[in-house]
């Protein structure tokens, strides 16, 4: 290559080799370049495992795009723009290798602006995207399944378009993006029942096209693809059409998805009704008239993103992020953003889609200081390049910077500069940074609250500027009940403390009205929210999300003894029946679930109830919705494939959720157990195998409880411990079950189904599995094995996950050592039981533990349940005494009957010692006799 080529012409930086053998291996590979080129591209691999990976495949293409790299990218989007059908999937990633390649040592050299780093990668997008969305539509339409169009319409998708949104729309990629879409149809095109068969075929285009990007293969992968920024999407198909789309933000299209719409760009298929889409959007995200609530949901918006980044504590350089985190890229974005929505309606040059030129025409017209911006632009540049560097490093979508000094000084060795001139830099910039934007959104001047002392008026200050006071009705009646509210924190031990919490609460409140009036109607739900707020966090903030549920502490039951779960899940039936249709019942069920779950954090909070009593309650809850639930999942499923082949499926409760113990923020393990009994597939509209049948039920049961509704997600499942784990199919028939547990598991699979539970189903199959569940338990076994299992199991647990001094849960002689060993105990006892308790009273009667092992068993078991059901109340993760303050402090001590945390942590270690040696003892003994 020529000495002038583009590249060697414009490097004004060059990045260091971390491994230089790694470095000299590529470089041997394009030696063919000047010494500039051959440098840049060492100090590119020899710090970049993934660059030095590129390199070496594509070391042929990459030397003559040197010569004019802008040329090589056009000549690439042309070669891939005429793919044959059977090459685009590799063809389209031999093209990100390329230009991946290309971008990135354009970057590190300092030969392509950022604009043309990002560009470049959103140009990809753009193409690859169109050359797949093409390709599949047109299949569709060669077969005749979407109506009235043809080859003629295959560059145009048949009137399918790509709408790209956020960092894609804004032809601002980060290097290992994905791409968020949503896809849409004209459905002017079609008439009548034309437009479903239509809707369908885009459908399955849609899902093959983002298949043809994101899967990944030998040839690696192009861009992952997300399609959950359209409307509802737990509920609507991946394309739909432009009408139901424009009816869904004319109705109920929310803040967020206006933010969302700034950076929104027709970027596939066709471009032409993309455009149009977006021109009808134009009122919904550009409001002509901005009143006091809009306002006030864009600054809703912002205190969501600063509670979702944790912000407050002192910048920490390790595994910080840079997107997310104190001084970050979001909030650059968002300081640009909310200024944009605030003003673009009435001033359209201000609708542009870049971070950098939204930031200069802000500037321009008066809403930012021209040197903010400029400081803030400059700064946005430079955080990108060092999110660029991280994911360089190995292809991974991260944004957090390392959390070691080899890694430190690896992306120091990209970047071409010292590990500490690269830390001084970033911390210099992420605190200038988030100094200027939270400086633009300080909340102005309010008349203080003439009892407080200052540090307290701060805090009280800003309150008129959160969401729940945005109306003048809201700061009305909480003007009323500020002074007695104040009085009361006042009283407290630590008012500072509470009213600090009471801040947290009422910043993620999203309205005040009905609550404010709720609290003046009931003075004594003051009391109990500071309670809440003053000791428990997690609570509060669930608390503030879902504050209706506080309806349910005036209605009369909320102290009354607990239903149990015969009467709470009767309770759910009813309640559901009444709910209408299958949607409003999944919402319905979250709601109702809420006010149960917020009852139960009450009642421990309260002392009303001990820990396990909590463990019950929210198991109880969790398997009311579960049973309540599954029966409706049926009914939705066999309206489209018919009623279950066969016996039907039953759910069976694994690890907590059938052992009866659940906490404030566990997850539920199930299996799903179903017998065809010989039919081999269902008799409905829509035929399906019937293994098929029940996989896909199992899967509309999964999203039953996991799908993000209006009324957000019930509880999140886990499918791991049926048989052959994740990688088995999700429902396993009852002959499979039968077969496997008899043959093929391992001894520990025995010990969780000693905790399996049924949950709902048919209960001739609940019968037949439960009697099943008593056959493998009652076996005659090798009781040595066990132990021996069990005793390598705790080693293998002991050493992957050692614990704390505050971690109740894992660790020797901790909740989850004890908990296998107890599932030993029963196995070897031949018990039936779930519950710890029982079964470690199992091991008591037949003879493996003693009355003092029993004893001291049981007792740490309770003593870290407790630790660990504080928690999860408290903080919602693990246990960390300094986080939850003093009133968590006082409710741990005053939960667990000690004097002082020290005290307190003196006695988890003590127990969790004795507990650990107990059990080593334990599995060491000979077996039983009889």
């Amino acid at each position: 290559m020529s000495d002038i080529s583009a590249v060697s012409r414009r490097i004004t930086r060059l990045p260091r080799a971390y491994d230089p053998e790694r470095g000299s291996e590529a470089a041997e590979a394009v030696a063919g370049l000047t010494k500039d080129e051959i440098a840049l591209v060492e100090g590119a691999a020899g710090s970049a495992p993934y660059l030095h990976g590129l390199v070496l495949k594509e070391a042929a293409w990459l030397m003559p795009a040197f010569d004019d790299p802008m040329r090589a990218l056009s000549d690439e989007m042309a070669r891939i723009e005429v793919l044959p059908f059977d090459q685009i999937d590799p063809g389209l990633r031999q093209a990100k290798r390329r230009i991946a390649l290309l971008a990135a040592l354009c970057d590190l050299g300092g030969v392509w602006a950022l604009s043309d780093v990002t560009g470049s990668l959103s140009l990809l997008a753009d193409r690859a995207c169109h050359v797949a969305m093409r390709a599949h539509v047109a299949r569709e339409i060669k077969r005749g399944k979407i109506p009235g169009q043809t080859e003629d319409d295959i560059e145009s998708c048949g009137g399918m378009v790509a709408l790209a949104m956020g960092k894609h729309g804004a032809a601002e990629l980060n290097y290992s993006s994905d791409i968020d879409l949503i896809c849409l149809f004209d459905e002017s095109r079609f008439d009548g029942v034309d437009q479903m068969e239509a809707r369908a075929g885009f459908i399955r285009a849609t899902r093959r096209a983002m298949a043809s990007l994101s899967d990944l293969t030998g040839d690696g992968y192009v861009f992952r693809t997300d399609l959950r920024l359209r409307p509802d999407p737990s509920v609507t198909p991946v394309c739909f059409s432009m009408d139901a789309a424009e009816r869904y933000y004319e109705s109920v299209g929310r803040t967020w998805e206006r933010a969302a719409y700034i950076k929104a760009r027709a970027c596939a298929g066709d471009i032409a009704a993309g455009e149009r889409f977006l021109t009808q959007l134009t009122p919904f995200v550009w409001r002509k008239h901005l009143d006091f609530n809009a306002i006030r949901e864009t600054h809703d918006m912002r205190l969501k993103i600063r509670a979702h980044k944790g912000l407050g504590g002192a910048l920490k350089l390790e595994g910080h992020n840079m997107k997310l985190g104190l001084g970050g890229i979001r909030e650059i974005e968002f300081f640009a953003q909310t200024r944009q929505l605030i003003a673009g309606g009435r001033d359209p040059e201000l609708r542009a889609r870049g971070t950098v030129p939204a930031l200069a025409k802000l500037a321009e017209k008066g809403w930012v200081e021209a040197e903010v911006a400029e400081t803030l632009s400059r700064d946005y540049e430079a955080h990108r390049e060092v999110e660029h560097r991280l994911q360089m490093l190995r292809d991974a979508q991260t944004h957090s910077l390392p959390n070691t000094p080899e890694e430190f000084d690896r992306l120091a060795a990209l970047m071409g500069t010292t590990t500490e001139a690269m830390r001084a830099d970033l911390r210099d910039r992420c605190l200038r940074v988030h100094g200027l934007t939270e400086e633009f959104f300080a909340p102005g001047e309010t008349a203080p609250a003439p009892d407080l002392p200052p540090e307290q008026e701060e805090i009280t200050k800003r309150w008129s500027t959160y969401p729940c006071l945005r109306t003048l009705r809201a700061q009305q009646i909480f003007d009323r009940l500020k002074p007695d509210l104040l009085a009361r924190i006042q009283r407290l031990d630590r008012p500072a403390e509470a009213l600090t919490h009471l801040d947290g609460f009422l910043a993620g409140l999203p309205a005040g009205v009905q609550l404010f009036a709720l609290f003046e109607a009931n003075p004594q739900l003051i009391d109990l929210i500071l309670d809440i707020v003053s000791t428990a966090p997690h609570l509060a903030r669930y608390l503030s999300r879902n504050a209706s549920v506080l309806d349910a502490v005036i209605g009369g039951s909320f102290f009354a003894p607990w239903p149990g779960r015969a009467g709470i899940t009767a309770e759910l039936c009813e309640v559901l029946e009444r709910a209408g249709d299958y949607e409003r019942q999944l919402d319905t069920c979250r709601r109702w679930a809420k006010e149960w779950h917020f009852r139960v954090g009450v009642h421990q909070l309260r002392d009303l109830i001990t820990a396990d009593e909590a463990g019950a309650q929210y198991c109880d809850l969790a398997a009311a919705c579960v049973a309540a639930l599954y029966p409706r999942v049926v009914a939705e499923f066999s309206g489209k494939y018919g009623p279950p082949p066969g016996k039907g499926a039953m759910v069976l409760g694994m690890g907590s959720l059938g052992a009866g113990r659940l906490t404030a923020a566990s997850d539920l393990d199930m299996i799903v157990i179903y017998d065809a009994d010989g039919v081999e597939a269902s008799d409905g509209p829509r035929v399906l195998p019937a293994r098929t049948y029940y996989a896909r039920l199992t899967q509309a049961l999964i999203t039953a409880m996991t799908a993000q509704t209006a009324e957000g997600r019930l509880y999140e499942v886990d499918m791991r411990l049926r048989p052959s784990g994740k990688q088995g199919p999700v429902a396993t028939s009852f002959e499979s079950f039968v077969n496997y547990q008899k043959n093929e598991a391992w001894v520990w699979e025995h010990l969780a189904l000693t905790r399996g539970t049924a949950i709902a189903g048919d209960q001739a199959l609940v019968t037949a599995v439960e009697a099943f569940r008593t056959e493998i338990l009652t076996a005659r076994k090798d009781e040595a094995r066990i132990r021996q299992e069990t005793q390598e199991m705790r080693l293998r647990l002991a050493e992957a996950k050692p614990g704390s001094l505050w971690d109740p849960k894992n660790g020797p002689g901790r909740m989850m050592d004890i908990e296998l060993s107890a599932e030993a105990a029963a196995l070897i006892a031949g018990a039936g039981c779930q519950d710890v308790y029982a079964q470690l009273r199992a091991g008591l009667d037949c003879g493996w533990l003693t009355e003092a092992e029993h004893a001291l068993l049981c007792e740490t078991y309770r003593l870290m349940w407790r630790l660990q059901s504080a928690a999860r109340l408290l903080t919602g993760e693990n246990l960390d005494p300094e986080a939850v303050g003093e009133g968590g402090r006082a409710f741990l001590l005053r939960s667990n009957g000690a004097v002082s945390m020290a005290a307190l942590s003196e006695e988890v270690a003590v127990r969790a010692r004795a507990a650990a040696l107990t059990l080593d003892q334990v599995l060491a003994r000979p077996a039983c006799e009889g």
